[in-house]
């Protein structure tokens, strides 16, 4: 008689690791390579006046922003509400902070007095292959890193 005994725990262990580390390093890395690129291009695309800063008038009271403000305000977040890391979806948010530069909405599509200078939607369209790209290119690079380690 031959008797076998497998600790099936100790396994699905590490396949749960190695689940949590695709979705955590990998596809969430993939997706922050694909960010940053967005992010720099808004960056490049955000208009900058040559003087030393500008007026924004509010409906009861006008704010004086410092040249750059806008450019200055762009971020990148990790979307928690938006992203399911088990589900293998990681969303991060590229924009200007509205309470920095509250103003950022009429430079982007412009007023009924002024036109728009878009600085978001080129960053998507200068962007988005490169980003594709990118990311593609971080998560064969992390997926390979992972076998070099196994």
């Amino acid at each position: 008689m031959i008797a076998l005994t497998l600790d099936m725990k100790s396994i699905e262990q590490s396949l749960d690791d190695l689940g949590t580390h695709v979705n955590n390093y990998v596809i969430r890395g993939g997706a922050q390579a694909a960010a940053q690129a967005f992010y720099d291009e808004a960056k490049i695309n955000a208009p900058v006046l040559e003087a030393s800063g500008h007026w924004f008038y509010g409906t009861h009271q006008k704010y004086y922003f410092p040249s750059g403000t806008l450019k200055a305000s762009i971020y990148q977040v990790f979307s928690k509400d938006k992203s399911n890391v088990i589900a293998g979806i990681a969303t991060y948010q590229i924009s200007w902070n509205h309470k920095k530069a509250p103003y950022g909405f009429m430079v982007e599509y412009g007023t009924s007095r002024s036109p728009g200078h878009a600085f978001m939607r080129p960053a998507w369209i200068n962007a988005k292959d490169r980003a594709g790209k990118l990311a593609l290119a971080h998560m064969a690079e992390s997926m390979t890193e992972m076998q070099g380690k196994s």
